[in-house]
């Protein structure tokens, strides 16, 4: 077991140095290079030219171009840049957002474990630099496609890297599994699948024996196009057990950073309506005044730029290798977060039932504090 898990993390060093410099060479497109013919055929090889979409597309993309020299004409804390996001209309952005959030306040987790796992210390007495990709977390990170399955690839993800910390083996786990197999008649954060949902009734659904999770070769990712399939699971044995989960207290800073130093990776929800087109560096873009948190991702742990000096938190994403830095995006990160407050105007866009629609508080750089969790006993299923 020993040997195996140090093959795995020299591989993973491997894999995360190739990973940064596929992003940096190939991974983002040059807007000085790139034509609207080679990036329509690239992403949206359907489209003929000639036709309306053609042009409503290549409109699209000109206004991306545009904004994208305008933001970088400012050196800024990050840099802009063309993927595939860069001719898609506004409701094909939404719909890659799904939801998620605040869980303390909808669903209430039956294996929900209140006591921490982890002693609190104060921010000053954690590392100034966590990243759980060093300690061998994370597979390759993927892409949720035209579904609003983000919840499900943050679930996954989650799994994966518990799952390694008690095993030593790392598992691609399946995202399908937990989009088309997880109940959702709360309709909690959306209304399950390419709906939306949150990864907190993934987590809780397996706790209590009512699911499973698989390896993705056993039951592949089919929802990329956004159809949501029948969940299928009776003869696929289960890779996981899930013993329960812990929230954190809503817009905590110092639990917050507690839980990513000392346990590892934390399913949280952000406000990610402007980051279609981020690029690399620390993101400072989003609306702090009216935050709407409508994305599930994972936090992996947090750091300071050296280039700029400025705190950031590391989130990985569900919009494919090939965005941001390695499908990774970097937050900025305030001196207190806690202190970094708006009100959420429509919370069924964050993890809210259906029927509740009174606004909410929401704290850090894009809602990243305003609800979160992590895994509690995760192991091999025998």
């Amino acid at each position: 077991k020993e040997q195996i898990s140090i093959f795995i993390m020299f591989s993973k060093a491997i894999a995360l140095s190739l990973l940064a410099a596929s992003a940096t060479a190939t991974g983002n497109l040059s807007v000085d290079k790139v034509t609207f013919a080679s990036f329509i055929k690239q992403f949206h090889p359907t489209v003929s030219e000639g036709t309306a979409e053609w042009t409503k597309r290549q409109q699209i993309f000109e206004e991306s171009v545009t904004e994208i020299r305008t933001h970088n004409a400012k050196k800024g804390l990050y840099k802009m840049g063309l993927n595939k996001f860069s001719a898609s209309t506004a409701e094909e952005k939404k719909v890659v957002l799904g939801r998620r959030g605040d869980m303390e306040r909808a669903h209430t987790p039956k294996k929900l474990i209140e006591e921490h796992s982890f002693d609190m210390k104060p921010v000053s007495e954690l590392p100034t630099h966590v990243d759980w990709r060093e300690k061998g977390c994370a597979t390759a990170t993927k892409d949720q496609g035209h579904c609003g399955s983000c919840f499900a690839f943050a679930a996954a993800a989650m799994l994966e890297d518990y799952l390694y910390m008690s095993s030593g083996l790392m598992y691609d786990l399946s995202p399908q599994m937990a989009a088309s197999c997880t109940p959702n008649p709360e309709h909690c954060g959306g209304s399950g699948g390419c709906n939306g949902g949150t990864a907190e009734i993934v987590f809780d659904h397996l706790a209590n024996g009512g699911g499973k999770m698989s390896q993705e070769y056993m039951y592949g990712y089919r929802s990329y196009f956004g159809e949501d399939f029948a969940c299928q699971v009776d003869d696929i044995p289960a890779t996981l057990t899930v013993g329960g989960l812990t929230m954190l207290q809503g817009n905590n800073y110092t639990e917050m950073m507690n839980a990513v130093a000392q346990v590892g990776p934390v399913s949280i929800g952000v406000d990610a309506s402007e980051w279609h087109n981020y690029e690399s560096g620390v993101f400072n873009g989003c609306n702090q005044k009216n935050p709407d948190v409508n994305h599930a991702v994972v936090l992996y742990g947090y750091g300071v730029d050296e280039s700029s000096g400025e705190q950031y938190w590391l989130v990985r994403n569900s919009w494919s290798p090939s965005y941001g830095e390695g499908g990774y995006i970097r937050v900025y990160r305030a001196e207190d977060e806690s202190e970094v407050c708006g009100i959420q105007l429509n919370p069924q866009d964050n993890d809210a039932c259906e029927g509740d629609h009174k606004p909410r508080k929401v704290c850090g750089t894009c809602g990243i504090l305003s609800g979160s969790s992590y895994l509690r006993n995760v192991e091999l299923a025998l």
